[in-house]
């Protein structure tokens, strides 16, 4: 039996989602032999979907993430290593 309050974060869970769906896209990239990095910072910078390939559906699984939480949470990582 359980005697302490678990917690629940939707903020972890939307996180963990955006890291499993760039990592995929990311994957699928480099597998095409592009430079993921280059082409994801593309994407993100203007947000043109041609920079991801559709291989393993990672241009729709890309339009799934929002730019600005995105980029927050990436800003947040880089700063707290």
């Amino acid at each position: 039996m359980m005697d302490k309050t678990m917690t629940f974060s939707v903020k972890d869970e939307k996180e963990t989602e955006m890291k499993r769906i760039l990592t995929t896209v990311y994957d699928a990239l480099r597998q095409k032999g592009y430079n993921p990095i280059n082409q994801i910072v593309g994407y993100i910078l203007s947000e043109d979907p041609t920079y991801i390939t559709t291989y393993n559906n990672a241009r729709s699984l890309i339009r799934h993430v929002d730019r600005d939480e995105l980029l927050q949470v990436m800003v947040k990582s880089y700063l707290t290593k």
